[in-house]
């Protein structure tokens, strides 16, 4: 839909810096509100939407309605708990404490069901994401995946936002960059800027109050890398963008001027399996995968890593951290064609076409006989990928993409068949690690459609041999600007700044980092949601 022209100058009651899914969903309840409202977003009309536009769609609930009829007893307590144990909050995170217990109590009402009134809807089966490796990380399943994927959400509330009663009163400016924000005289804030489909032309706005919604800062690497932390060692020469360029955290460093709190930029979500985008969209554009669980992980000379191998599902965190501490430019999964059809999977709309455009009996179907059509989609077309028949072949395959790192071919040939031979002796004698996760994996109804049954690799009737080299993907911020629960921004001293506000990444989802130092999954998106209702709600208040 397209956006309007430059803004006029026209003093508006609320300013929205970016239109990603907190700025649309700020702006949708201003306009509930009566308010004037401008929404300024630095790219196209393309870009309304942000990452939701390609994200998966997968959000943390708490005692749900889809967990009950599941027959899951889970509870605000529970959920608690578990926050605590991952996050690992120390005694000055007041702030991101605070905004983790409101999204426990609040996620379900405030986020699930205000969907719920759109007519959106979630896939029945919870998935059980992020149980904890060491230590119990969700007790229970709380993943919740939309039902056309997020994409189907930004569309969804977009067209809400167009068709509005109150659409006269907002002016929506995609192509405006805004490069400097500063208070005004006498109260409100003015914003300034480039219009970058217009030559560079400059503009100015005026408004009551501002709200940064300009996402996080890992689309800018220099960034990441500047607040990597030190417990991960140095950062990998090497790094793939799960991010947008866009997010390059230039209003962090305008409310840090201005003497707000920026907090727990070194806090990331980033991913062990990332892979060159098929076809990317900007430089260094990476494709987060779900890995096969039945996949070995190897060193990239070879080795299986260990001595705790890499499963996915239990502990992202640690495995990225494990790689980044050993200071590899790159590992490599190995498994056959069997395996990738029952369990290879990729993250976002665009590789999960079935669940994006709500095919429900397709979707049923491949869940039930796997996923051959992205294997071979990402076989073609995606350079991180090689196939063979044998296992001398394939080596020779990885060797020429590993660049000057080499496997030694016998070496893996051992890897592989002394993996093979613990599954020849059968689950009673199965004394390989990765092999008991499997057995926990395959309990819960909604992994065990998803997870082989102790499948061999160099099994022939299984082939050909698949390797896929993995890199570190850079994907969400999990720092930012500290807010208070109206999602006001906070100066040094705890103080709101009179008439700014944050919502989304641009404060690590809400306090300035609510998720802590890991994770438990699905808090993103939701995170946007609530902390740009916080928002909204509060500046209606007219406070």
């Amino acid at each position: 839909m397209p956006s309007n022209p430059s803004p006029a100058h026209v003093h508006y009651d609320t300013l929205i810096a970016g239109g990603g899914l907190s700025g649309i969903v700020t702006a949708l309840e201003l306009l509930h509100a009566g308010q004037r409202v401008l929404l300024l977003e630095r790219g196209g009309d393309e870009a309304l939407g942000g990452l939701a536009m390609q994200a998966f769609g997968g959000m943390c609930f708490v005692d749900s309605p889809q967990q009950r009829r599941a027959g899951i007893r889970d509870s605000q307590a529970l959920a608690w708990a578990d926050w605590q144990r991952v996050a690992c909050f120390d005694d000055t995170d007041v702030w991101p404490r605070a905004w983790a217990r409101h999204y426990i109590e609040r996620c379900v009402s405030d986020v699930h069901d205000w969907l719920r009134g759109f007519g959106l809807r979630f896939i029945p089966a919870v998935q059980w994401v992020e149980r904890g490796l060491f230590r119990p990380g969700n007790s229970v399943p709380r993943y919740h995946v939309l039902w056309g994927t997020s994409r189907h959400m930004a569309r969804t509330l977009l067209t809400a936002l167009h068709q509005h009663p109150q659409r006269a009163n907002l002016r929506l400016a995609t192509g405006h960059e805004v490069q400097a924000i500063e208070p005004m005289t006498g109260g409100g804030w003015r914003c300034r800027g480039l219009c970058t489909d217009a030559d560079g032309a400059v503009f100015e706005a005026e408004g009551d109050r501002l709200v940064i919604a300009s996402g996080g800062i890992g689309g800018d690497l220099r960034k990441v890398r500047a607040h990597w932390p030190a417990e991960l060692g140095t950062p990998p020469v090497e790094l793939l963008n799960g991010s947008s360029p866009r997010a390059d955290g230039q209003l962090h460093d305008a409310v840090q001027r201005l003497g707000g709190q920026l907090t727990h930029l070194g806090a990331m979500w980033n991913y062990a399996a990332g892979v060159a985008y098929p076809s990317p969209h900007f430089e260094g554009h990476g494709l987060s995968l779900m890995p096969a669980r039945s996949a070995l992980w190897l060193e990239p000379g070879g080795r299986r890593i260990g001595p705790v191998p890499l499963v996915t599902g239990f502990d992202t965190h640690a495995m990225v951290a494990q790689i980044a501490r050993s200071g590899w430019p790159h590992t490599w999964q190995i498994l056959n064609r069997r395996i990738a059809r029952r369990e290879l999977a990729a993250s976002g709309a665009e590789y999960n076409p079935l669940i994006r455009d709500r095919r429900a009996l397709p979707f049923l179907w491949q869940t039930l006989t796997g996923r051959s059509p992205l294997a071979d989609e990402l076989l073609h077309t995606c350079p991180d990928f090689v196939q063979a028949p044998r296992l001398t072949e394939l080596v020779e395959r990885m060797n020429a993409l590993g660049g000057a790192y080499r496997i030694d071919a016998d070496l893996l040939a051992r890897e592989i068949t002394a993996y093979d031979a613990q599954i020849a002796r059968g689950p009673r004698f199965h004394n390989d690690d990765q092999l008991r996760r499997i057995a926990h994996l395959r309990q819960w109804t909604g992994d065990r459609v998803r997870t082989c049954k102790f499948q061999k690799i160099l099994d022939p009737a299984a082939g050909p041999l698949i390797a896929i080299r993995c890199r570190l993907l850079i994907r969400k911020s999990m720092g930012g600007i500290q807010t208070d629960l109206h999602s006001r921004a906070l100066d040094t001293a705890g103080v709101p700044i009179s008439g700014l506000y944050a919502a989304g990444e641009a404060t690590g989802f809400g306090g300035g980092g609510l998720n802590g130092k890991s994770s438990l999954e699905g808090t993103f998106l939701s995170g946007c949601i609530l902390s740009a209702r916080n928002a909204a709600r509060h500046i209606a208040l007219g406070r």
